[in-house]
């Protein structure tokens, strides 16, 4: 008896602005498909903290977060995720707490220890070089106080955020995040949908490791995953160039914006090799191919819920392939 009926469907949205297109028409994008997805019963909608770079529009994402929660009703809408060491911890906690206090049920606060650009950006951003290697335990035991009931003693208070109590994920790509989310008995969430080497090292650990906290009482493991869902498999395939011509730019290192799609990519067999490893757990393909997969996929993994990305060069795509993915999951 397949599982995937009953696991919960998320969606990761990137936010992609398109060559030719504007990041105005990313948020309108973004609008749009926030409602459909809620239409069609998908638990949550995230967006991610990048900075500088070309063909993503999310870099002020609790504003983003705020604007999406304000045009739909019931998803909730969060982070996926705010990278912690760009910002002080009381900042979030009041951007999230005022989110919170606007749309009371409907905010998570997904987080991360990447610095979600580069060098030179993290400098810009006065974000210091070894800002979440160890500090980071630190960094989020200060958040979380900013966001549960004050003590009499607290000095420094969220207002608004404190107590909100805006659940808190942590995310990652890597074991680190997997011991300290069962650590503390908070969910976790694993971004397969870029770097899916790791994922089933995490989850045993997240899974082995977990301890109950007023949080969880047992452990949620997330994973996201790029699915590409078409009429056909290989109209799903040549969608699907898209996606792969972003990581292939992204190795070459020249980041674009999403590009059309394309019959043949020109690419050497190492480039391939690369460009599959970032998209290894991607599901591309017809509705009868992508039931299969997801359901193999979520017998494998075990995903409490499944986060998914499917990054298309046209918009009308990107929201048939979540109505494709809604049906065959049902």
């Amino acid at each position: 008896m397949s599982q995937l009926a009953s696991t919960a469907l998320s969606v990761l949205d990137l936010a992609p602005i398109r060559q030719g297109g504007s990041a105005a028409e990313t948020f309108r994008d973004s609008v749009e498909l926030a409602q459909l997805t809620e239409r069609l019963g998908y638990t949550r909608y995230w967006l991610a903290e990048h900075h500088n770079i070309a063909g993503i529009a999310s870099a002020a994402t609790a504003v983003l977060i705020g604007h999406v929660a304000g045009q739909t009703s019931t998803i909730r809408v969060g982070s996926g995720g705010i990278m912690l060491p760009n910002h002080p911890p009381l900042v979030i906690a009041e951007q999230f707490g005022t989110l919170e206090t606007l749309y009371p049920g409907r905010i998570d606060l997904g987080l991360g220890r990447a610095p979600g650009s580069d060098g030179a950006t993290m400098q810009a951003m006065r974000r210091n070089a070894h800002a979440g290697v160890d500090d980071f335990p630190q960094l989020l035991n200060e958040l979380s106080s900013y966001l549960e009931d004050a003590d009499p003693q607290q000095r420094v208070k969220a207002v608004p955020g404190q107590g909100t109590h805006v659940p808190i994920w942590l995310l990652g790509s890597s074991g680190y995040s997997a011991q300290l989310a069962a650590k503390l008995g908070l969910p976790f969430a694993f971004a397969a949908q870029f770097a899916p080497g790791y994922l089933f090292e995490a989850l045993r650990l997240y899974r082995d490791n977990f301890r109950p906290s007023e949080h969880l009482d047992k452990p949620h493991a997330m994973v996201g995953l790029p699915v590409m869902a078409a009429e056909s498999d290989a109209m799903a395939h040549y969608l699907a160039t898209t996606a792969q011509q972003k990581f292939l730019n992204l190795i070459r290192g020249k980041p674009t914006q999403s590009q059309p799609p394309v019959e043949q990519l020109d690419w050497s067999p190492v480039e391939q090799a690369q460009v599959s490893q970032f998209l290894g757990a991607a599901i591309i393909g017809g509705p009868e191919t992508v039931k299969a997969e997801l359901e193999e996929f979520q017998a494998r993994t075990g995903a409490d819920e499944l986060m998914i990305n499917s990054d298309f060069y046209n918009h009308s795509d990107r929201l048939r392939s979540y109505e494709i993915v809604a049906e065959v999951a049902r």
